[in-house]
């Protein structure tokens, strides 16, 4: 889950976009041709380490396809605004960029489901757009689930391979994990087999729909929903329906961003600037106790 890169030589020109989706845990880039086809992907884990991650994927991309520099760049994720602003990026609105990528790749799409790595989602595109998002818990999102894995002393890589082999669902509190805890050491200490996911399903059909009827073509996004087949297949059983998880569903935000740029950049200069950022410090703190 830490690294996937892939890309196509592109040949002749282009008018190409570059979308970057700096989220809280990765960073995903992806180039578009002029007929929206991904000729580079990238998604790669940032460690907290932003500036020198953007930096490093927009060198990948420029060197894949060259053609690409002073492409219009458009950057969404809740990382990306005031890194966006200062150096002069389009900077879009990741639900807006959801939205708009699903329209262009999906169209047709009622619901959207999205895990990202500290945050939730469900995308209400029919009947009138209607967002619900978690606030300040991320219980049932990435984060989670890699907190999950540690208390059950299992690499995250194995948990989908657990959640197949589940015969029994436990009740577990998924709004925070040290709730959480405290509901699955008994049962860890009884003989349990390590299962989380259906938890995660609760926490984001219950606490997010609010008894909003998830109903007509849904389609499954962000990394946990990507990678764990499992997952999906508990959000399928709880919702009664058979969603998509479609190609490329890492780079969805990513992709709208893209759609969504106008201003063309030079890579080179806008490396340089990010580089050089420094962000304004300006958080809410209390004086010193002592």
């Amino acid at each position: 889950m830490r690294h996937r890169c892939c890309y196509v030589t592109a040949q002749g020109d282009f008018m190409m976009k570059v979308g970057l989706d700096v989220g809280s845990t990765t960073v995903k880039c992806v180039v578009l041709d002029d007929a929206n086809n991904i000729l580079f992907s990238t998604y790669e884990r940032h460690y907290s380490q932003i500036k020198q991650k953007i930096a490093e994927v927009l060198t990948k991309a420029k060197r894949a396809v060259p053609q690409c520099d002073n492409s219009p760049l458009g950057m969404s994720g809740s990382a990306g605004m005031g890194l966006a602003e200062a150096c002069g990026i389009d900077f879009v609105q990741e639900v807006y960029a959801t939205r708009v990528a699903t329209n262009t790749f999906i169209p047709g799409t009622d619901v959207v489901i999205e895990l990202g790595g500290e945050d939730a989602k469900i995308l209400f595109l029919t009947g009138g757009m209607e967002v619900r998002m978690n606030g300040t818990c991320a219980g049932g999102t990435g984060a989670f689930i890699d907190q999950m894995a540690t208390l059950l002393n299992v690499p995250i890589e194995e948990l989908n391979a657990l959640a197949e082999k589940s015969e029994k669902v436990y009740t577990i509190a998924s709004r925070c994990g040290v709730f959480a805890k405290t509901d699955i050491q008994p049962l860890l200490n009884q003989g349990a087999r390590k299962s989380i996911f259906n938890a995660v399903v609760n926490q984001t059909v219950a606490g997010l729909a609010q008894g909003r009827e998830i109903t007509g073509q849904v389609v499954y996004l962000g990394g946990p929903l990507t990678f764990m087949e499992q997952l999906r297949k508990d959000f399928d059983r709880v919702l009664k329906t058979e969603g998509i998880c479609p190609e490329n569903s890492l780079y969805y935000v990513s992709c709208g961003a893209a759609l969504c740029a106008q201003k063309a950049v030079n890579f080179e200069q806008v490396i340089s600037e990010i580089n050089n950022y420094h962000g304004s410090g300006n958080f809410a703190y209390n004086p010193p106790l002592f």
